[in-house]
């Protein structure tokens, strides 16, 4: 039986394009990976050219308390009784020939990774993709009114040079994986460079961070010559970074504890010198590990 998971509409014309990969739910805090591609999208005008079928992929429910289930279940908007939003899981490539690029919105699978990766690498195969990069985020002890810092995981070693050039941080992360580790790790197999940047978000805020959305947007620009000018979403990020200091100087409990994480971020203290910090969040039900 012919497999059905990739399906192309288009066969755009590219010349050994580069991949740009973003994930909502993990690693998308403050919708830095999917607020990136999006970005881009709408940006360069990109096009959609194919999908991946959502079949197999998802669970959609499991049983026990509704807190629980909630994370699972897509979400939905009614008004007036009828149905305006029902977020049902997306796949799906899109491509700007100008600028030799390609992009992939999706959601990260929650089963059948090596069947998803596959589908992923099909197309990278297809289209003679030399790089992929992905753009995540995690939390951490990084102030809302400091440029994010940016860690990167790398296929190969050679890589180290970009990393260095563009002053970002090497990973040094252990703990539970991720798809894109998968895809990264399948990647290794195939001999497609790709490279993972994560940005590291404030862990006190919820909610689209344009800040560091701007940030990544940056750096894949810097890394593809995209040459975009972002004055709009940098304007977003300041009225964003002024509205949270705002917020932040009501609470002088949180204001004192934001100007020793400055401190420390400056100094390039990262975890050493900040358990109370940690504790005190842990205190809020707000957790780092």
């Amino acid at each position: 039986m012919k497999d059905k998971t990739l399906r192309l509409f288009d066969e755009p014309i590219v010349d050994k394009p580069s991949l740009v990969v973003g994930f909502d739910s993990w690693m998308d805090g403050g919708n830095v990976s999917s607020g990136t591609v999006d970005y881009l999208r709408i940006k360069l005008g990109a096009l959609p050219f194919g999908q991946i079928e959502t079949d197999g992929f998802y669970v959609l429910n499991v049983p026990g308390p509704t807190e629980l289930a909630a994370v699972f279940r897509p979400n939905v908007r009614y008004k007036d009784g009828q149905i305006q939003q029902y977020d049902y899981p997306t796949n799906r490539f899109f491509v700007q020939a100008d600028c030799n690029l390609l992009l992939f919105a999706g959601k990260e699978p929650n089963l059948d990774w090596d069947r998803f990766a596959e589908a992923i690498l099909s197309v990278c195969r297809r289209f003679s993709v030399e790089r992929i990069l992905y753009v995540g985020s995690m939390d951490g002890l990084a102030p809302h009114s400091r440029d994010p810092r940016v860690l990167c995981t790398l296929s190969r070693g050679e890589l180290k040079e970009l990393a260095d050039k563009m002053g970002f941080h090497l990973s040094q992360y252990e703990g539970p994986g991720s798809f894109v580790t998968h895809l990264m790790q399948r990647a290794v197999e195939q001999q497609i460079d790709m490279i993972g940047l994560i940005a590291e978000t404030p862990v006190y805020l919820q909610g689209y961070n344009p800040k560091c959305i701007e940030t990544m947007v940056r750096c894949v620009s810097s890394i593809l010559g995209l040459h975009l000018v972002c004055d709009e979403l940098r304007a977003l990020g300041e009225e964003y970074e002024n509205r949270v200091t705002e917020l932040v100087g009501q609470q002088p409990d949180l204001a004192e504890r934001v100007e020793k994480l400055e401190e420390s971020y400056d100094n390039e203290i990262f975890d050493t010198e900040l358990s109370e910090l940690k504790t005190w969040l842990h205190r809020r039900g707000i957790r780092l590990d």
